[in-house]
């Protein structure tokens, strides 16, 4: 019983912390190409209105990756506190994986990051320019890391057992492995997302607080028109994404959808209630049909049930509902961002608040809904690999701590009180900075209406 708590405790801690980390890095990843897309149009323009909003969001990115780095390095200490044995056996894929990515990507972006902050004006433009376009490449680099090393957990190749011991046979082959273009694709995409609501919640926010300022009708259309074009892009994604994990996971699929035995045409169950005892759902309503076509592209296409993995399929009712939240947040979003970008392009994209009042109250609403989209993505990936650390290879039972089940209660309240004080403070300095005047001030090179190459070239490149 003692060691079942401690594995019960182990995974909560563990999710408890990978929730919390995956809030930054969602941010930071596509913030990073959003603020070069700002700077950019400040050389391009020479509207001041870009240059502070370039400062606004360039704060929001230091803060954003300081607790993603501060998150992450936590996150990590748990492979040897809570989970040794996944480093002692998976330790010569995880270790490689992980260092490429401090090797490649962080170094990068750390050392790059304080010339964009630090060096506007103490270098050239176009050194600041690159500095930008670095740190952005590192967060995507970094990106690329963690989530080979992630989908090589959850479709695992090229590897070889010796004596319990994953090794590599062809590295190709663990990097590249079957699940890792869908999921760095569907990954990017809801960065780009979280980030576009952002903007336009923050923005909304300063209009309906009377905080209005020149900047904020550009990142209004900016995270509006970001949303309109990348949402229907990340169902195409996800659907792709869905017929690889039907392939690969089909486990986690039936889960997903609570299908309980293997049939031909599926129902699409829009709800239910799962009772998995009695292998059945209390209520449900759903479309004839449509589960199938959805996921296999037929109506009369075969999907497995769980029945067919007994003892080997994760748990189904978080999976089956935090699916359900990550695609009604996604539906949300395709309806918000339409709507908005068609009715404030009528409106020429004023942020008067005599304006069309409900809608700055939507997108004010929908600041966060790329957080709710991703971390309830995440748990549909991670517990949908359960009962297996490495899907197949290493089961999540054998690779816990035999720390007493008491030590990892405590360490996870601490965790908890410590995380929810943070995710406070972080949503409160944002709603700060977004009240503060518009900040353009400060050593610049720059006039407004000189050209691109007279900025690039001023103090010399």
């Amino acid at each position: 019983m003692d060691a079942l708590d401690t594995l019960l405790l182990s995974r909560l801690q563990f999710a408890a912390n990978i929730t919390f980390h995956i809030l930054f890095p969602t941010i930071s990843i596509a913030l990073g190409w959003v603020l070069l897309f700002m700077r950019w149009r400040w050389l391009r323009t020479g509207h001041t209105a870009w240059l502070g909003a370039w400062r606004l969001w360039t704060k929001v990115f230091a803060l954003t990756f300081a607790l993603g780095v501060v998150s992450g390095v936590t996150m990590s200490f748990q492979f040897g506190t809570n989970w040794p044995g996944f480093m002692a056996r998976a330790g010569n894929i995880a270790g490689p994986l992980l260092g490429y990515e401090v090797l490649t990507a962080f170094f990068l972006e750390a050392t790059f990051l304080g010339v964009m902050l630090f060096g506007h004006g103490r270098v050239s433009e176009r050194m600041h320019l690159v500095a930008n376009f670095l740190v952005a490449f590192g967060t995507t680099m970094s990106a690329f890391w963690i989530l080979s090393l992630n989908s090589w957990m959850q479709t695992p190749q090229g590897h070889t057992l010796i004596n319990g011991e994953v090794h590599a046979v062809d590295w190709l082959a663990v990097v590249f492995n079957p699940s890792f273009p869908y999921r760095l694709t569907h990954m990017l995409l809801a960065s780009g997302l979280t980030v576009a609501f952002l903007l336009t919640g923050l923005a909304a926010s300063q209009v309906l607080r009377g905080r209005a300022n020149a900047a904020t009708p550009k990142v209004l259309r900016l995270g509006v028109t970001l949303a309109a074009v990348l949402i229907p892009i990340q169902i195409l994604a996800g659907d792709l994404h869905g017929l690889n994990t039907l392939k690969h996971q089909p486990a986690k699929i039936a889960a997903m959808e609570g299908i309980w035995h293997t049939e031909r045409g599926a129902p699409l169950l829009l709800m239910a209630w799962p009772n998995e005892a009695e292998q059945r759902h209390d209520w449900a309503i759903g479309i004839p049909r449509l589960g199938s076509l959805i996921l296999t592209h037929e109506l009369d296409g075969e999907i497995q049930g769980l029945s067919a993995f007994e003892g080997a399929h994760p748990p189904v009712k978080p999976v089956f509902f935090a699916f359900r939240i990550m695609v009604a947040t996604g539906m949300l979003m395709l309806a918000v961002s339409w709507l908005a970008w068609w009715r404030l392009r009528r409106t020429g994209w004023r942020t008067e608040v005599t304006g069309p009042r409900w809608l700055w109250r939507a997108l004010a609403l929908m600041t966060f809904s790329g957080w709710v989209a991703t971390v309830a993505g995440w748990y549909v990936t991670e517990i949908g690999r359960q009962p297996y650390l490495v899907y197949g290879v290493l089961q999540t039972a054998d690779l816990v701590t035999t720390t007493p089940a008491a030590t990892v209660a405590w360490s996870l309240g601490g965790y908890l009180v410590l995380y929810v004080g943070l995710l406070l403070a972080y949503v409160a300095v944002l709603r700060y900075l977004a009240s503060k005047p518009l900040d353009a001030a400060g050593p610049d090179p720059i006039v407004p209406g000189m050209t691109p190459e007279q900025g690039l070239t001023q103090q010399g490149a």
